[in-house]
């Protein structure tokens, strides 16, 4: 089922019709350009990959003059852009399955390269699904990470927020696999499923989704229809 890519604003929140107070994340989504299209007659699946955003591109050097800092888009990412039609590559690129819709042998919708993906896919009412990065928390201990208890604060007690025995040392003399230690916190893919579209603002690109959503401010995030 296709979807679009947007970027978290922030939260607010809006009023329904019975006055009710709603708490909802806005994501800007402007109109995503299709890049590629796989048939399913020839790779086994049908999906459609959009892009967003625009990368920077190098400048003819001259002699004498440096290159500005921060990172340009490469030869192969401007010929595949250009094979869409457009003039710089776009800043993210992902890929959207158009033939897993529910229902029995459901119809495939056709898209081709150059179509613009925008927010009128969505009205108010549809169940999404919405997959972002979550923030990067950076190496934590276990009580932050995991939820652990921690240690008794009083008694003489000096291992408040320590994880305890990691294994037993006769049997089976090593630490299982997939213990729960200290680590590196967020920064993961994560989907979050039966959100709610509580409005569109199809004059500024804005879709507001009922709760929140993973990622920090201006991250990127796809919103994919769900049944």
């Amino acid at each position: 089922m296709i979807g679009i890519i947007g970027r978290k604003l922030g939260m607010t929140q809006i009023f329904n019709e019975l006055g009710q107070q709603i708490p909802c994340t806005v994501v800007e989504a402007p109109p995503n350009p299709v890049i590629f299209v796989t048939n399913k007659e020839e790779s086994g699946f049908a999906s459609v990959q959009l892009g967003f955003g625009t990368q920077r591109l190098a400048r003819e050097s001259k002699q004498g003059e440096r290159t500005p800092r921060g990172r340009r888009a490469n030869k192969a990412e401007i010929g595949h852009a250009m094979k869409a039609g457009l003039d710089a590559p776009p800043y993210t690129l992902r890929s959207f399955r158009i033939d897993d819709a529910p229902g029995k042998e459901p119809e495939i919708p056709t898209y081709n390269v150059g179509d613009k993906i925008d927010v009128s896919i969505f009205a108010p009412g549809d169940t999404v699904k919405v997959t972002g990065t979550t923030k990067g928390r950076g190496f934590q201990g276990v009580v932050k990470r995991w939820g652990f208890g921690g240690g008794p604060n009083t008694h003489g007690n000096t291992k408040h927020r320590r994880p305890g025995s990691i294994g037993p040392g006769t049997d089976p003399s090593r630490v299982i696999k997939g213990k729960k230690m200290p680590g590196h916190y967020g920064d993961e893919r994560h989907t979050q499923t039966h959100l709610r579209i509580e409005k569109i603002d199809a004059e500024r690109n804005l879709i507001y989704i009922r709760g929140s959503i993973a990622g920090p401010r201006s991250g990127i995030v796809m919103i994919r229809k769900q049944a």
